[in-house]
């Protein structure tokens, strides 16, 4: 494990705020990209009328994707931006409810917002980097310098 605690005054805090039709992934990577947001937390609340959820599967070390082609509410959205080659690459879980009040979860690989997502982004004070592990396949987080 590694950590570093950095301590900051003020935090950068964005709003964003996705509309009917768009992909949540793409629209928060486009933020990213246009704000120069290399690290962040990102949580979000909202609904999709379709997401693809991703299970890791480590003997096959790629992701199973799950596909759920109907209205749901977003329970929950958490994640993280962080800089992988010199792009935002965002690595978030997300747990959906459908109308009969079940629940799924898994990796955000995609979801298409019905009516909105409404995200929180608060940049963190280091630039975290990701580089991919030889042994899982997965683009870990391996550097966390401050900035």
């Amino acid at each position: 494990m590694r950590v570093r605690t950095i301590t900051e005054d003020r935090q950068k805090v964005h709003v964003v705020v996705l509309d009917k039709g768009e992909d949540a992934v793409a629209s928060i990577l486009k933020f990213a990209r246009d704000s120069d947001v290399r690290s962040a937390q990102v949580s979000a609340i909202g609904a999709f009328s379709e997401i693809v959820l991703g299970f890791f599967d480590p003997g096959r070390k790629r992701f199973v994707e799950i596909p759920i082609r109907e209205q749901v509410e977003v329970l929950t959205l958490t994640g993280n931006l962080a800089e992988q080659d010199g792009q935002p690459r965002l690595h978030a879980h997300v747990a959906v409810g459908k109308r009969d009040g079940s629940a799924h979860g898994g990796h955000l690989l995609r979801g298409i917002v019905f009516p909105t997502l409404e995200a929180v982004v608060i940049e963190v004070a280091a630039e975290l980097r990701r580089k991919s592990d030889p042994e899982t396949g997965l683009a870990l987080i391996e550097e966390i310098v401050r900035t």
